[in-house]
């Protein structure tokens, strides 16, 4: 499979590393030249897109493409995507199958009660009304244009070199406590799953909540990392007494459980980590965390 990922991030390239070990051809964009070198240098070919502008050759790239990921944030104008290559995306002959990367927030705050799939988007934050935009703009593009698009509702993302074990480590983490307050996680792994069991199974207009099997509250996932450790855990601080930024803030305005269903019954999708304790247990045992 030919895949062309915009945003070789965290998950994307992940994804990417997944895929090139399957065989695929994979292909991505980063922000800046630098980025693109060291990823070039790593085996993933990658072109610019962002500040440093538009690498010439995304045309080419876009209309050999099978595939396609978008794992970049949108803006108060819309998907930069969409923006920038919607034409060349439609002409592109051999294109099937779109993945958007969003998130659990466009859900909004539920009071810590369930949620899934069915669950109408009400986004609070303006980070999360843009995804929720974002959304829809490709869920109606993907008719449109004959394209299966699939919409991928990621929790909060951890794994290798991003975990309460590496904040434990550098001294950073903390125990913030605010009363009913439960997130759910995902293993970056779990999100490449998702992912490939998506591209083997199409579902035009899908959409699917990648998250974990517990949601929990998140000083309980730093005890547990510190336990792991052997270490005693920060003490506990009210989320009034954190001095959070307004952006940190933000992650604490909202609470809900969500569930997977979907996930793991139509795509079949069995997790790596189906909790915290799963992830931050094989995390430590690869050298993560103080000590």
């Amino acid at each position: 499979m030919n895949l062309f990922i915009f945003g070789l991030g965290f998950s994307g390239r992940t994804i990417a590393e997944r895929r090139l070990a399957r065989g695929d051809i994979v292909t991505g964009t980063v922000r800046s030249h630098d980025k693109a070198q060291a990823l070039s240098a790593a085996g993933i070919p990658a072109r610019v897109f962002g500040p440093d502008g538009r690498d010439g050759a995304i045309d080419a790239d876009l209309a050999g493409s099978e595939a396609l990921l978008i794992s970049v944030p949108p803006g108060t104008g819309g998907d930069p995507v969409l923006a920038a290559y919607a034409r060349q995306i439609a002409a592109a002959p051999n294109l099937r199958w779109i993945g958007y990367l969003s998130t659990i927030g466009v859900y909004g705050d539920h009071g810590g009660a369930w949620v899934d799939e069915q669950t109408p988007a009400t986004p609070t934050s303006a980070r999360s009304i843009e995804r929720a935009a974002a959304e829809q703009a490709w869920l109606a593009f993907g008719p449109a244009n004959n394209i299966a698009v699939q919409i991928f509702r990621l929790a909060g993302i951890y794994g290798p070199g991003q975990s309460q074990l590496v904040q434990l480590a550098r001294g950073t983490a903390r125990r913030i406590v605010k009363p009913g307050q439960v997130f759910n996680r995902i293993h970056v792994e779990d999100i490449a799953r998702a992912v490939d069991a998506s591209l083997d199974r199409p579902r035009p207009g899908a959409i699917y909540n990648v998250t974990d099997n517990e949601p929990a509250p998140p000083q309980d996932v730093v005890t547990f990392a510190a336990s792991l450790c052997g270490i005693e855990p920060p003490r506990e601080i009210s989320l009034d007494d954190a001095g959070l930024t307004e952006m940190g803030r933000s992650f604490y305005a909202e609470s809900k459980r969500v569930r997977n269903d979907l996930l793991r019954n139509e795509l079949g999708v069995t997790l790596a980590y189906p909790t915290y304790r799963e992830g931050l247990t094989a995390l430590r045992a690869a050298g993560e965390g103080p000590g």
